[in-house]
């Protein structure tokens, strides 16, 4: 499914994040970025040790105590098709989504592409974030972070593309029936 928000396509889609040739990918990191399971595992062993070694420098210099969640940093995209990875940590919802998850996980769509304007990255692929181990509420988490997304492309119209790619049938469905109501919303 394909629009267009301002001169930006928004295109969501069934696959791998792992595959994507964009400028930047985004990964659904653990506040740690030393990798793990998921999105995060996937991206790390696909990517190589030029990741973790970035990572590592990140947490020496700038996060001592781990990327906060909802924050953004930037890495070498090192074996994969995408030039740079962008790793934000989604929050951990246990099932429950009130007003401090949805700041999060509108945070950490809203940052990512934020920090890839800065670094005047044109494409940017998105993952569903904090929707597996970290059990957000799929329905609640796809209207918000396609409302960070809007919100974003709305206020800048530097980025050529985003795509939000989606592991299974069913968590595609679910943003595709969430992007008509956020459209219908803003």
């Amino acid at each position: 499914m394909e629009i267009t928000i301002g001169k930006t396509k928004l295109i969501l889609k069934i696959g791998d994040i792992t595959e994507e040739n964009t400028d930047a990918i985004v990964n659904a990191a653990n506040s740690t970025l030393m990798g793990g399971g998921g999105v995060d595992g996937a991206i790390h062993r696909k990517g190589g040790s030029a990741i973790l070694e970035e990572c590592k420098k990140i947490r020496q210099t700038l996060y001592p105590e781990g990327l906060p969640t909802g924050e953004a940093v930037i890495t070498t995209g090192g074996k994969l098709k995408a030039r740079y990875v962008i790793h934000t940590v989604g929050p951990i919802c246990h099932g429950k989504f009130d007003e401090t998850e949805e700041k999060l996980l509108y945070n950490a769509y809203y940052n990512s592409l934020k920090l890839a304007k800065e670094k005047g990255l044109r494409t940017v692929s998105f993952p569903s974030i904090s929707t597996g181990a970290y059990r957000c509420p799929p329905e609640k988490a796809a209207k918000t972070a396609l409302k960070a997304i809007i919100e974003f492309l709305k206020k800048y119209d530097y980025i050529q593309e985003v795509r939000v790619v989606l592991f299974t049938e069913d968590i595609y469905k679910t943003f595709k029936e969430s992007l008509k109501e956020v459209i219908d919303e803003l």
